[in-house]
């Protein structure tokens, strides 16, 4: 019984983390550095479909950035993936990392 509980534990902890694998996929958007002004906390990015921000086509914005500190790990010309959330100010970028 107690080995039936560890193998339906060890299946649940495997399903955890393949849904979350598959919804940082969905929520993840690649693009490429236009423009970074570190004094106001933004950056201009050229990207791909935004599925999760309801952006179908490819285009280029200006995002506000969540902490300043994002923008000192990439330069201009940099692929990136990165995640954003639609606040009241405008499209936040909330995760940024250059593309591997």
């Amino acid at each position: 019984m107690k080995a039936f509980i560890r193998m339906a534990a060890a299946v649940a902890l495997a399903a955890s983390f393949a849904i979350t694998a598959a919804m940082a996929a969905d929520t993840s958007i690649t693009g490429e550095v236009k423009k970074i002004d570190e004094s106001a906390g933004k950056i201009t990015l050229k990207h791909g479909a935004a599925k999760s921000l309801g952006m179908d086509e490819p285009m280029t914005m200006v995002y506000r950035v969540k902490d300043a500190s994002l923008l000192k790990s990439v330069k201009v010309g940099d692929k990136v993936q990165f995640e954003a959330e639609q606040a009241d100010q405008g499209y936040t970028v909330t995760r940024l990392q250059k593309a591997k």
